[in-house]
């Protein structure tokens, strides 16, 4: 099984945010079953689950932990998520929120199979360009994901992005990427490509990667001045002797 560098122990993806989105991307009503693939911990699914969806299904690249998974263990499988995964089985709704990210670009379409093969409804998201997030290797605008569906004769569609849009307590990554595509040969590739955007709330996770990336280059091209390189070394020097220092010092 591919191994994913990932953990899910730090997860900045809230079970509050994700109750707060479900009945504003389904105002009629949830679909009764879903299945979720890179679930995590099951933010997701333990959401639908409290609005009274009984049938649902969690996927993870990853073995969650039982004391970390928010839904029953027996609704969990582990799969590898560069190969196309087979259930079985038919749901009327698949949701990947923020996980294509995580996947190399050459395992994005083995994704979009295991989607497809699922259902023909999927909500979807995933890292846009630049976005941090750990071991975020192809990090691509909802509409480089939107010609992966047309491909499968699927449309797309961001309305739901602009119901959430305002949505505080839903993370500000959903809010920018998140968009529903449908089967339908008829309409895939002929609707309009989905915009370019950027949340405002996600702007300081952008700029704090954009001025780690230039602090970095300053450093490597040479352009930090003479006595920070002279005293930097130096002050590394001390505070690693320090650590070292105190593994040792005995427990009294």
């Amino acid at each position: 099984m591919s191994r994913i560098d990932y953990s899910h122990k730090s997860n900045a993806h809230t079970l509050n945010g994700a109750k707060a989105a479900w009945p504003k991307l389904f105002p009629a009503g949830l679909p009764s079953s879903i299945l979720d693939v890179g679930c995590g911990t099951g933010t997701w699914l333990r959401a639908a689950t409290d609005l009274g969806v009984t049938d649902v299904v969690g996927v993870d690249g990853i073995n969650i932990p039982r004391e970390q998974l928010l839904f029953p263990r027996a609704k969990f499988l582990q799969k590898d998520l560069t190969q196309v995964v087979d259930l079985g089985r038919r749901f009327d709704l698949a949701i990947s929120l923020e996980v294509g990210e995580h996947l190399n670009e050459e395992h994005a379409e083995s994704l979009m199979d295991t989607l497809v093969l699922h259902s023909d409804l999927v909500l979807f998201s995933a890292a846009c360009p630049g976005q941090p997030g750990q071991h975020h290797v192809n990090c691509q605008w909802p509409s480089w994901w939107q010609g992966l569906f047309n491909k499968r004769g699927f449309y797309c569609d961001d309305s739901v992005r602009w119901q959430i849009w305002n949505e505080s307590q839903i993370e500000p990554w959903y809010r920018q990427n998140i968009f529903l595509a449908r089967k339908d040969p008829r309409l895939a590739s002929i609707e309009p490509r989905l915009k370019t955007v950027i949340h405002p709330d996600l702007l300081p996770y952008l700029a704090a990667v954009f001025y780690k990336q230039q602090f970095e280059d300053e450093i490597y091209d040479g352009r930090m001045p003479t006595s920070w390189y002279a005293t930097t070394a130096f002050r590394a020097a001390i505070l690693k002797l320090r650590r070292t220092f105190q593994r040792k010092k005995p427990v009294v």
